[in-house]
């Protein structure tokens, strides 16, 4: 059986644990918890990044990071299920670098409150990411993707937005849905189309301005 490295909080790992209900492939991996800041997981030597996802293959081979565990995923699948084929490929595949982004730049602000005390924050920094997330949430509020009516109709693009808005609500209190309605309708929509985007919701758990150093 593949073995998926993630830990529950990570929107990267929920994008594959969403994938791989959506594709019917969930009987086929497990997910083993993984600490990332534990020199001694074996993740570091699984991916020399460190990083989470990754996939362990039955043949002990791995695959990181999200993007190609989920294409991947999709090719076990039968293709062209979560990636169109033809041009409509590429649309989608702009849309989840995009929506990668947004989660990228706010998990860099999640760490800089977790791994730094207040005094070395560097609030120009944090704008500068903050402003990667608002121009970003911006471009889908003006172009939001046609809301998927069932689990079929949902791609890598739509998949990997749901969860960055789900980790949006998870880590920043849900900030963005004030000037973003059509966002807010839209993720609705998911979610009622999409059982699993529930199933793997994990609690609120903003990070606070004083968090100590190392905070999960």
């Amino acid at each position: 059986m593949m073995k998926l490295r993630s830990s529950p909080p990570s929107p990267f790992g929920r994008k594959v644990k969403l994938a791989m209900a959506i594709l019917g492939l969930k009987d086929r991996i497990a997910v083993e918890d993984t600490s990332t800041a534990d020199p001694s997981d074996s993740i570091r030597s699984q991916n020399p990044l460190g990083k989470i996802p990754a996939l362990v293959l039955e043949n002990g081979d791995v695959l990181y990071d999200s993007a190609v565990i989920v294409e991947y995923l999709d090719f076990l699948a039968g293709g062209d299920k979560l990636f169109p084929a033809g041009e409509a490929r590429f649309s989608v595949l702009r849309d989840q670098t995009l929506a990668d982004g947004i989660m990228d730049a706010a998990i860099l602000r999640v760490y800089e409150k977790r791994f730094k005390e207040k005094k070395y924050r560097d609030p120009a920094w944090d704008a500068y990411q903050a402003a990667k997330m608002e121009r970003g949430l911006a471009y889908f509020e003006a172009n939001t993707p046609p809301a998927p009516a069932t689990q079929a109709d949902v791609t890598a693009g739509t998949l990997t937005l749901a969860c960055t808005l789900g980790y949006l609500d998870m880590r920043f209190g849900g900030e963005w849905r004030q000037d973003h309605p059509a966002l807010v309708a839209w993720l609705d929509a998911f979610e009622a189309a999409v059982p699993a985007f529930a199933d793997t919701r994990q609690p609120a758990a903003p990070v606070p301005d004083d968090a100590p150093a190392m905070l999960r």
